[in-house]
């Protein structure tokens, strides 16, 4: 785990996931989202379900808090700024993942800043690819609150 004060803009962290069939039925069930492409057995059955975009952001968070470098930290959403240069919009979808695709993750600082004594702010940019380099996503400026020195573990 790094501290605060190590983290630096520009600095760039990986990671790769699959969202099996499973686990996209257990987050729109969750959700509640109810949309045919995603219960269409047609469109499952020629390379797997679509997976949901915002199942996708979710399982990029949930791997973010699990980095190496984040893990420990106490470390919470804070919200979603969006990029100046995009008319302060934060996130485009640019090809479909299907269920059990392979989801390779660069996260990158691209703001940091203080809050108050106690903690400090990461804007992170998210890109997901899949494994053939197609760009499935890019998301700028997710926002994170923390602390600037970690708890203690016992």
């Amino acid at each position: 785990m790094k501290k605060f004060s190590e983290l630096k803009v520009g600095d760039e962290f990986f990671a790769q996931c699959q969202i099996s069939s499973d686990d996209l039925d257990k987050y729109l069930s969750f959700s509640g989202i109810k949309n045919i492409i995603y219960e269409n057995e047609e469109f499952a059955h020629q390379r797997g379900k679509m997976v949901s975009g915002r199942a996708i952001l979710a399982r990029i968070e949930g791997e973010f808090t699990r980095l190496e470098e984040m893990y420990g930290n106490l470390l919470i959403f804070y919200g979603i700024d969006g990029d100046p240069s995009w008319n302060s919009r934060q996130t485009r979808f640019l090809k479909p993942l299907h269920t059990d695709e392979k989801l390779k993750i660069k996260f990158k600082i691209s703001d940091r800043r203080d809050l108050n004594d106690e903690f400090g702010l990461l804007s992170i940019d998210f890109e997901g690819t899949k494994d053939n380099g197609e760009i499935v996503l890019v998301s700028k400026r997710n926002l994170y609150q923390i602390r600037k020195e970690p708890p203690v573990r016992k």
